[in-house]
């Protein structure tokens, strides 16, 4: 109970709930990008789209939320001196780990190999929190790169985003696996708005018939209604890049899988939360801490 006065207490030192005095930004738009299991392109779409908002000119935080196996950096061919691990450690503050990236893209290096977030010690914790209650006076967006699968590295981002955007691919392990994720999250009060990309897809056609499969599924058996974003094509130069340690977006701009990228960065630009959300920076701040109430998380 004393950890959770104290964050409140920061949170409204801060300002009205979602904002921070002196922010003229409107409030950080917080988007999770998530998959039900490893090895669907999620830290791929993370990167490139972190860098397709900040070629638009957005202000853009992308933390590698990855608290097993971090790889944003590698993605990237980044080689950063410290990590967050750092930062939970207290030997660095948050501004201390960023890396500026192409585009002016700020990245907070991942730490590979961190227990389970929500048992983090609560002096632990209650230090990450602080470092991001100044995340809106420097930030219009900001893109979280989760674990995949449904651990307790990866619900407390997923819970805490505006928007959860789902990744799978055509293949009957990741449409289940995708399914068992958004199935959790519907139990979450309030839930995020859950949005789905399939990658990989070999056609369009293809990529159609499965993202309406699925979200029929989901309407059947959860009662919830997912917006479909659309798909990225195979594409035998997002390979090329990942081995050169380069985005996409950079090594090969007019590359289909670019193009893709670029269609749903519009995508989700007509899908603006509404302002009167629920999300904000205080609900962003009491789950990642864990004091939101569990039980609205339970699965039946």
């Amino acid at each position: 109970m004393d950890q959770a006065s104290d964050l409140r207490a920061l949170v409204q030192a801060s300002g009205p709930a979602g904002t921070v005095a002196g922010s003229t930004s409107g409030g950080t738009r917080i988007m999770a990008i998530a998959s039900g299991k490893g090895g669907v392109g999620k830290t791929n779409l993370s990167v490139n789209l972190g860098l397709m908002f900040a070629q638009e000119g957005k202000r853009v935080w992308l933390f590698d939320g990855d608290m097993s196996l971090a790889n944003v950096d590698v993605v990237m061919g980044l080689r950063p001196s410290h990590t967050l691990g750092h930062v939970l450690s207290g030997q660095k503050r948050l501004s201390e780990i960023m890396i500026t990236g192409p585009c002016g893209l700020q990245i907070v290096p991942g730490a590979s190999g961190l227990t389970d977030l929500a048992n983090l010690p609560a002096t632990v914790q209650e230090r990450l929190l602080r470092e991001l209650l100044n995340l809106e006076e420097q930030a219009d967006v900001l893109i979280i790169d989760s674990a995949a699968g449904i651990g307790a590295n990866v619900l407390p981002f997923l819970r805490a985003a505006q928007e959860a955007i789902i990744i799978t691919t055509p293949e009957p392990t990741a449409i289940t696996d995708a399914y068992a994720l958004v199935k959790v999250l519907s139990c979450a009060r309030p839930m995020p708005q859950i949005k789905l990309v399939v990658n990989w897809a070999r056609n369009e056609k293809d990529a159609n018939l499965t993202a309406r499969k699925m979200a029929e599924l989901i309407h059947k058996f959860l009662d919830l209604e997912i917006t479909i974003l659309g798909s990225l094509p195979e594409d035998e130069h997002l390979m090329v890049a990942v081995r050169k340690q380069v985005p996409v977006l950079l090594a090969y701009p007019g590359s289909p899988y670019a193009n893709g990228v670029r269609k749903l960065g519009r995508q989700l630009y007509g899908h603006t939360p509404p302002k009167n959300t629920h999300f904000s920076l205080e609900h962003f701040i009491q789950v990642l801490g864990g004091l939101a109430d569990r039980r609205t998380y339970a699965v039946s």
